[in-house]
């Protein structure tokens, strides 16, 4: 099954146990690009952590991408590494992580950030926010029209799409030319976390 979705994990959402266990559920609902997303400064619990996800991850033949931390990512030998506009270079990424590591890069609503993060050599380009977002709240939004736009300029490159993303609200995206939906709330809040990830691959 093609996985649309991509999972991105939420330390509020998902405390304690309940990160493997949340994650565990979307792998079972099918979901195949795992973010480990948490901006605490507790490195020895995110390692130890990013560790269980990376194991968790291959057991499901699925990959584990780190949010904003290229060393966390080596140390952890994570999959891929997620990179906003000022996290790192993603040609030092691809050095450190090596050549079949997922490099993605935030975008916002930028075709020129875009294609600067494809020279350097990204493996994909998120752009967003689409809707209002309750993890970034205050990002400026991107237009529908940039999809079409990128996967035409772009189609050598995985286009993902983040912000207020829902099951009502997903299918424009697709529709438009996005190949991935980054999910956080309405993945992670579901009651049932691994029907709600099968929900999204099905749209």
């Amino acid at each position: 099954m093609n996985s649309t979705l991509y999972a991105i994990t939420d330390s509020g959402l998902l405390p304690g146990e309940r990160l493997a266990l949340g994650v565990e559920a979307a792998l079972q609902g099918g979901c195949r690009w795992i973010q480990y997303r948490d901006k605490s400064t507790d490195n020895h619990r995110r390692e130890l952590e990013a560790r269980q996800l990376v194991s968790l991850c291959n057991q499901y033949q699925a990959k584990l991408i780190i949010n904003d931390d290229m060393q966390l990512a080596q140390r952890v030998n994570a999959h891929g590494v997620h990179l906003g506009q000022d996290d790192g270079n993603p040609a030092e990424a691809r050095r450190s992580l090596g050549e079949s590591a997922i490099i993605g890069v935030t975008c916002h609503d930028s075709l020129a950030l875009a294609e600067k993060a494809i020279q350097d050599g990204a493996s994909y380009i998120a752009f967003g926010r689409f809707f209002p977002s309750k993890t970034k709240p205050h990002a400026r939004p991107a237009k529908f029209t940039l999809i079409s736009e990128a996967k035409a300029k772009f189609p050598q490159v995985t286009l993902v799409v983040i912000g207020g993303i829902t099951l009502d609200n997903a299918a424009v995206l697709l529709d438009a030319g996005a190949d991935k939906l980054a999910v956080c709330h309405d993945l992670f809040a579901a009651a049932d976390i691994a029907a709600q990830a099968q929900r999204f691959n099905h749209l």
